[in-house]
């Protein structure tokens, strides 16, 4: 088949519409009009049904599109490799992770990669949802459990558990619980049982919801949680990682927490020279070595 003429398929496809294809690749509407034509001629088939709103995939030009999708993402991986000098870090790399881990522990560390790297663009991406690495929707991820496809470089990086917290303000107003039974007099702000999490912090959720606490305040992310334990709202299910960046938060129950949830870093096997790549993991590497090292002089403090 002739490349130029996927290349102005995949961007028609992409767009929907000949004239918006046409603006993408600098291309008159009939110019690509006649390659798209001449497409469906060499293959036989239809690839778009005609419509007054625009063009609709056949069903032919939805397997040639998923064949063109998979190619513009190795070439943009091969692109990017290239660009990828021996001493610089430069580009865009797009990391994914989950709402709570990216904007509570992730996020505020950044500056120092960007202090080391000025050049790089980071797309980060915080979803609850998997990503699927070797067909490049992200890059790199982070995930809260060993990723499960194939061709993945993995690497573990800590491990996590759920614990309760409470705000001093709060804990002085209200008291502070001696037992789990105390649970009952007090507001538990915790993840909504049908919001997307790991099963270890529902399994602790649905326990402590057993002993009927009087009031609950239920978010779709830890982030939310955060801040209701921090405006002073009540005790909340919180990953043990925001102690070092929240340290007033005072632990409540310290014999209450969820089993250990493994945080595992993933990128595909064919990213595994690129600089950008080479350089997060290292970055994350260290700074979860730092977190380890601040965890323990805590607890030995």
């Amino acid at each position: 088949m002739d490349w130029d003429k996927l290349r102005i398929f995949h961007a028609v496809a992409d767009a929907g519409s000949l004239t918006h294809a046409g603006d993408t690749l600098h291309l008159s509407q009939s110019a690509v009009s006649r390659q798209i034509r001449a497409l469906e001629e060499s293959l036989g088939t239809t690839l778009f049904h005609r419509h007054a709103r625009g063009l609709i995939l056949t069903e032919q030009g939805e397997l040639l599109f998923e064949a063109t999708s998979s190619m513009a993402k190795r070439l943009d991986t091969a692109a990017a490799r290239i660009r990828d000098s021996e001493e610089e870090v430069f580009g865009e790399l797009r990391v994914t992770t989950t709402t709570g881990f990216g904007s509570l522990w992730l996020a505020p560390r950044l500056p120092a990669l960007y202090a080391k790297y000025p050049d790089l663009k980071i797309d980060l991406m915080l979803e609850e949802r998997v990503l699927d690495l070797p067909m490049r929707e992200a890059d790199v991820a982070i995930r809260m459990k060993e990723p499960s496809q194939a061709d993945l470089i993995r690497k573990r990086l800590m491990g996590v558990r759920m614990r309760l917290y409470a705000s001093p303000d709060y804990l002085a107003r209200h008291g502070t619980p001696s037992q789990i039974e105390d649970i009952a007099g007090h507001r538990l702000i915790c993840q909504n049982p049908g919001a997307t999490q790991v099963s270890a912090g529902a399994v602790l959720v649905a326990h402590l919801m057993s002993y009927e606490p009087r009031s609950t305040l239920k978010v779709n992310n830890y982030f939310g949680v955060l801040q209701g334990v921090v405006s002073d709202l009540g005790i909340g299910v919180l990953p043990d990682y925001l102690t070092q960046d929240f340290p007033a938060l005072l632990r409540v129950l310290p014999d209450v927490e969820s089993a250990e949830v493994p945080v595992f870093l993933a990128y595909p096997e064919e990213l595994r020279q690129s600089k950008r790549v080479t350089a997060f993991r290292d970055f994350v590497l260290d700074e979860i070595i730092a977190h380890r090292k601040l965890m323990k002089d805590q607890a030995l403090g």
